[in-house]
C-alpha cells in the first residue's frame, strides 16, 4: 500500500488550505454563530467554493462537480473541519442529499435541486428521527397516504438540525403500512414553507437552533416531490447512510482540539503528571485509530467496494476519540474545563453529539455484530 499522497491530491490540499487561510479568521468556528448569521455566512462562503467547483468536487461535471476521487473528497472534509467547518449545513447537502438525487432522482429533480446545491444557495435538513424512531430509523410512523393525485403527509420529526433555517427537508415517510418494517418507506423532498409544515425549536444545552421539531399536518405533496420509487426508499437510505457516517472528518477536529489541550498542559508544566500524560496519550491514540479507519473506508470506496462494516467500525472509533479528547481536556483544565470558552466545554458538545448523531454507539455496535455474526432472518 502506498501511504503517500499523489501529486494532484497534495496540490489540491495546498490550494484549499491557502484559500481557507485567506478567507477565514484564525480559530474560526462556524458553529459558534447564531443560526441566522450562520446561514448567511455559510451561503456566502459556499458561493466562493462553488466558483471553484470545490463545494461539490466529487460530483459529475454536469452537476457542478470536478469528478474528483474519494481521496480528494476526504481532503476537502479534513481541511474544512480543521478550519471550523465554514460550510455548516452545506456538508449535508454535498455528502448525501446530492448523491441521493444523483442516484435516484428524475431528470427534472436533478436539474433543479443539484444546480442549487452545487451553487451553495440552498439549505437542507434531515427528516429522519421521530419520538419513537431514533436509532431504530425503520420504526418511523410519519405516513404519506396517496389521495388520488398527491400524497398527504402527517407526522412528527424531532432533533432536526438546521430545520429552522432550511429551505427543504429530506423526509422519510411510510407509504405502505402493511409492508415489513424496512419496506414501505418513501423519500420526499419537502419545501419547509409548504402549507402544514410547522417548525419549532427544542430547547437544549447546545447553541440555539441545534435541535428542532418538525410537524407535518396533512401536507399535500405532489408525486414530483417523491425521490425514487414508491415504498422503495430504504435501499437508497441504507446506501447513503454510509456517506453520512463518514462524511465529516470528526477525528480531524478532535485531534486539533487535543493539540490545543496538549499545548496548554505543556505551558502549565503538567506533562510531568502521569495521569495527565496517560489521558493525552490515550486521546491521541484514539484519534490516530479513527484516522486509520476512515482512510480504510475511503480506500474501499475508491476501489468501488461498499464499506458498510468498515464505516460502522470507524464511527465507533470516532465516538471513542471524541470522548477521549473530552476526558483529556478535563484532566488538563480541571474544573475550569466546565466553563464556557474552555476546551473541555467546547469538546463536551461534540463528544455528546458524536455518540448520538447518525445512530448511537450501541446501534453501531449492533450493526457490527450483525455483519460479523450474521443477521437473524426477518
Amino acid at each position: 500500500m502506498d501511504f503517500d499522497w499523489r501529486p494532484e491530491e497534495a496540490e489540491f490540499r495546498h490550494d484549499l488550505k491557502t484559500f481557507l487561510e485567506a478567507e477565514l479568521p484564525e480559530d474560526f468556528d462556524a458553529f459558534s454563530l447564531e443560526p441566522p448569521e450562520q446561514k448567511k455566512f455559510s451561503k456566502a462562503f459556499a458561493a466562493k467554493l462553488a466558483e471553484r467547483r470545490w463545494l461539490t468536487p466529487a460530483w459529475p461535471r454536469e452537476y457542478g462537480g470536478l469528478e474528483q476521487s474519494a481521496w480528494q473528497q476526504l481532503i476537502l472534509s479534513e481541511e474544512m473541519v480543521a478550519h471550523g467547518e465554514p460550510r455548516t449545513a452545506q456538508y449535508m447537502c454535498v455528502n448525501w442529499v446530492g448523491p441521493a438525487l444523483i442516484l435516484a432522482g428524475t431528470e427534472e429533480q436533478k436539474q433543479y435541486h443539484l444546480q442549487r446545491i452545487s451553487r451553495g444557495d440552498v439549505v437542507w435538513c434531515q427528516g429522519f428521527s421521530e419520538p419513537g424512531a431514533g436509532s431504530d430509523l425503520a420504526a418511523l410512523r410519519t405516513k404519506a397516504t396517496w389521495d388520488g393525485s398527491e400524497y398527504v403527509i402527517s407526522g412528527e420529526k424531532i432533533w432536526t438540525s438546521y430545520a429552522d433555517t432550511a429551505d427543504y427537508c429530506f423526509l422519510l415517510a411510510r407509504t405502505d403500512p402493511e409492508a415489513s418494517k424496512h419496506n414501505g418507506i418513501s423519500i420526499f423532498l419537502v419545501p419547509t414553507d409548504a402549507p402544514g409544515v410547522t417548525i419549532s425549536e427544542i430547547p437544549s444545552i447546545f447553541a440555539p437552533g441545534t435541535f428542532n421539531q418538525c410537524v407535518f399536518d396533512d401536507v399535500r405533496a405532489p408525486e414530483s416531490w417523491r425521490l425514487g420509487p414508491d415504498s422503495g426508499g430504504w435501499p437508497i437510505i441504507r446506501k447513503l447512510l454510509v456517506n453520512e457516517r463518514v462524511g465529516v472528518a470528526r477525528f480531524r477536529r478532535a485531534s486539533s482540539t487535543l493539540d490545543h489541550v496538549a499545548k496548554a498542559a505543556l505551558e502549565a508544566g503538567l506533562l510531568d503528571d502521569p495521569i495527565i500524560c496517560e489521558a493525552v496519550a490515550k486521546a491521541q491514540a484514539a484519534c490516530d485509530a479513527a484516522r486509520v479507519l476512515i482512510y480504510r473506508v475511503v480506500d474501499e470506496r475508491a476501489k468501488g467496494q461498499a464499506p458498510d462494516l468498515t464505516a460502522y467500525v470507524y464511527r465507533v472509533a470516532t465516538i471513542r476519540a471524541e470522548k477521549a479528547v473530552y476526558e483529556a481536556a478535563l484532566q488538563v483544565e480541571g474544573s475550569g474545563g466546565l466553563l464556557k470558552g474552555s476546551y473541555g466545554a467546547a469538546q463536551f458538545g461534540h463528544a455528546l453529539a458524536s455518540g448520538v448523531a447518525t445512530g448511537t454507539l450501541e446501534m453501531q455496535l449492533n450493526l457490527i455484530a450483525r455483519d460479523v455474526i450474521g443477521a437473524a432472518p426477518r
